[in-house]
């Protein structure tokens, strides 16, 4: 694993990522494998490079400049990834958008600097700054003192996760300077979870019960629907038995975003077998129509939960 925290892109002016208006930092690298993954240039923790088809010009300037040999204009994907060593020269000779080199360093302090920029967007606004990834928990002594910044700066701070993560280091170094956390569960049952994750969910739920008896953080669990995977009755029902007996008062429901598709075939990946269709209103209404069955009886009120169209992702060029 490369310990270097690499950033895939810093959104700004996002109204999706937590309250008022916000910047949002994707870092690169993250320990599970989703299947539905809609970031899937944020998996891997190095470099990478992505091929547009439709952005070629056939100019074959990175032919020209591969030091191994690893460009094929006979491969739709263009680049025999066996042989990329992943030096970045052909993305510098490209002269459109058919190569782009995904995952940049920040000194820290330089990626404060950028944050700060729009600091009376978040004043004037309620907003913030919301760290995601990937799993940008992963890095736990650069968030420290990117955090330590912004809060020394009175900058309100969220942070989304998978919840895998150690829960001490976590405590130490994350926590003490966050305002929210946004914490996905995707799947109740352990094997299921192994299945399209890559791994067991037993840290992810400890983590959680630890987190939401914590003073002085909201945390906010959410649930991405993925249509015959995790929005299922039984599946939903499972985590709001969870929620319920660790004390939570709250969940969100994300839509599916099948984002995620076609940049897995960009970075010449497997494309994924999901549906590349979002979900449609009535499909959105018929799981929130479920969820509200599933939710009678508990202490979850009818306005304690919502559908929220917070992807967590951005526009990709």
């Amino acid at each position: 694993m490369n310990n270097l925290p690499l950033v895939v892109d810093i959104k700004r002016h996002s109204l999706e990522d937590g309250p008022g208006i916000r910047s949002v930092v994707f870092f690169k690298g993250c320990p599970l494998r989703c299947i539905f993954c809609h970031n899937p240039e944020t998996q891997e923790y190095g470099v990478e490079i992505a091929f547009s088809e439709r952005e070629c010009i056939h100019c074959k300037l990175c032919e020209e400049v591969c030091p191994t040999g690893a460009i094929d204009f006979e491969s739709p994907g263009r680049i025999s990834r066996d042989k990329c060593n992943k030096c970045g020269g052909c993305v510098k000779v490209c002269p459109g958008k058919g190569l782009r080199l995904i995952g940049s360093y920040y000194p820290v302090k330089a990626l404060a600097e950028i944050l700060l920029r729009d600091r009376s967007f978040y004043n004037h606004s309620a907003g913030g700054v919301t760290l995601s990834g990937g799993e940008c928990t992963t890095y736990p002594d650069y968030l420290e003192s990117l955090l330590m910044i912004l809060k020394a700066n009175n900058i309100h701070t969220a942070l989304e996760t998978s919840g895998y993560f150690d829960y001490d280091t976590f405590s130490q170094k994350i926590l003490p300077y966050l305002d929210i956390v946004y914490y996905d569960i995707k799947i109740a049952d352990t094997e299921a979870h192994i299945n399209v994750t890559g791994k067991s969910n037993k840290n992810i739920l400890d983590n959680f019960r630890r987190l939401i008896k914590e003073d002085g953080v909201e945390v906010h669990p959410r649930i991405p629907l993925i249509p015959t995977i995790t929005a299922t009755y039984k599946n939903l029902s499972s985590i709001v038995n969870f929620l319920c007996e660790s004390g939570a008062d709250k969940v969100s429901l994300l839509p599916y975003n099948p984002m995620g598709i076609e940049m897995m075939i960009k970075l010449g990946k497997q494309k994924s077998t999901l549906t590349d269709k979002f979900m449609k209103p009535d499909e959105e209404k018929d799981v929130y129509d479920m969820f509200s069955r599933i939710l009678e009886g508990k202490k979850f009120q009818a306005n304690s939960f919502s559908i929220s169209h917070a992807y967590k992702a951005y526009v990709r060029s």
